[in-house]
């Protein structure tokens, strides 16, 4: 979350007009993430977060939007959309789409314990069965189409023996068939900074913007990569297992799942790896703008090759 779009005051203002959530105290912009601008918004009956969508389409946007108010009303802690006086989610603001959700409070732990890895588990586990029934489709934004048009936009950026690495993962993943795992909505972008903590466990899940149907495997492994891991991107044998176990409890992993599980790890390496070699080497005019450095997922994709992992039975 950053902000390419700035939004004034008194733009702000009058937009609030369509919505019933009171006159505007303070706007202040957010500075972590990469994709969309967004603002703290606080009025007169409420917090809430402000988006500018900066380069998902338009047509995409309701999919999101719609999940996040059908994960609320099946009772997840996740960012519910605001409806304007028009019964819609989405505006314009800044000649940029916009939407309001309901700010959810609590704050990201960077250091998480066996029993938050465990609570994190059964939430996505949760969020996976309450998406089965959604009935919007959306095929995950950055998929295998994505990957490869990624990884050619960036190879050129990249040293040799990166480039090898690049080329070797690419026609691994190629060879791989993950239809035949269970799919269904994930989050795609479960990383420590969008789960909110309090005082009684999980405050909120954030983020759906990189959300859409895929294997739920992929969602489990793309999760279990930054929870897990350690500093030097290993996964941290406890946390691991306090994780799957947790989410194997709520949804069973199938025999399928548990063939492709160290391909997964290295698919959902890999996806982290380019989105932010491209950020770093191809990166958007922003006014603030947070960039991660690639090297780290780079490093785990070269953990999760030199030492497979298998779910725990």
């Amino acid at each position: 979350m950053s902000v390419f779009t700035p939004v004034s005051t008194e733009a702000l203002s009058g937009w609030l007009g369509r919505y019933a959530v009171g006159r505007l105290v303070v706007l202040q912009g957010i500075s972590a993430g990469v994709q969309n601008s967004n603002f703290f918004v606080t009025t007169t009956l409420g917090r809430y977060v402000l988006t500018l969508f900066e380069a998902i389409p338009r047509a995409e946007l309701p999919f999101y939007l719609h999940l996040m108010a059908h994960l609320a009303r099946h009772g997840l802690p996740v960012p519910a959309p605001i409806a304007d006086r028009d019964n819609e989610y989405l505006g314009i603001l800044s000649e940029r789409p916009a939407a309001l959700v309901r700010r959810l409070s609590g704050h990201s732990v960077m250091n998480p314990d066996a029993r938050q890895c465990e609570q994190v588990g059964a939430m996505l586990a949760g969020l996976h069965l309450a998406g089965l029934s959604y009935g919007r489709r959306q095929d995950n934004p950055r998929g295998a189409a994505w990957r490869d048009a990624t990884a050619r936009r960036v190879r050129p950026y990249l040293p040799a023996e990166e480039q090898a690495l690049l080329d070797a993962e690419l026609a691994f993943q190629a060879s791989l068939d993950p239809a035949r795992l269970p799919r269904g909505v994930i989050h795609a972008d479960l990383f420590r900074d969008n789960v909110l903590w309090d005082d009684d466990g999980i405050g909120g899940v954030i983020d759906f913007y990189f959300a859409g149907h895929d294997a739920l495997l992929f969602d489990v492994a793309v999760t279990v990569n930054d929870w897990c891991a350690t500093g030097s991107g290993e996964l941290d044998p406890v946390r691991t297992i306090a994780l799957l176990d947790a989410y194997n409890a709520e949804r069973p992993f199938e025999n399928a799942e548990r063939d492709c599980w160290p391909a997964m790890l290295r698919a959902a390496a890999l996806r982290f790896w380019l989105s932010r070699a491209e950020d770093f080497h191809l990166p958007k005019a922003g006014e603030l703008v947070l960039v991660k450095p690639p090297a780290e997922y780079r490093d785990i994709l070269r953990q999760r090759i030199a030492a497979p992992h298998a779910l725990p039975r």
